[in-house]
């Protein structure tokens, strides 16, 4: 297996945990090796209103892969557990059943149309930084340079 991969994952519809953990069995069958699987963290939900907390996760996995056919994966997985789109035709958030983010991809800079790596917001939203910190806290942004560890503390300040 040739990159590190992480991914974060979010459910705030049905069992989440149990569809959390479905998404990674599939996530090992079709991207690659689950190297680490962090605890599940109840959160509140992020950019919008919904009664819906989210149970989040982020796991590591080891591919070869590339950036885009990891990506197709993920989505792929998302259709087939039954998420729609994430976001209402305004524009706004919407509650899901799962949702898998590509965080980041062996430390590499993508900025294209279909893939932006690392995840754009990824250090603005603690749900995805505190379980990142747990599993790999000595990662580091490619572009901030800054260590999950950090950014999930200077989140807390």
């Amino acid at each position: 297996m040739g990159k590190r991969v992480y991914l974060g994952l979010g459910s705030n519809l049905g069992n989440k945990e149990q569809i959390i953990k479905k998404a990674i069995d599939r996530i090992g069958e079709r991207v690659g090796t689950v190297a680490a699987v962090s605890s599940f963290y109840k959160t509140e939900p992020w950019g919008y209103q919904s009664v819906h907390t989210f149970c989040n996760a982020a796991i590591a996995v080891d591919t070869d892969l590339s950036p885009e056919e990891v990506l197709l994966a993920v989505q792929a997985i998302e259709r087939e557990l039954g998420s729609k789109n994430h976001r209402k035709s305004d524009g706004s958030y919407a509650d899901r059943l799962i949702d898998i983010d590509l965080l980041d991809y062996d430390g590499r800079v993508v900025d294209s149309y279909a893939l932006v790596l690392p995840h754009p917001y990824m250090h603005k939203r603690s749900f995805v930084m505190e379980p990142l910190a747990e599993i790999v806290p000595q990662w580091r942004h490619p572009v901030l340079g800054k260590t999950a560890a950090e950014i999930l503390a200077g989140l807390h300040a």
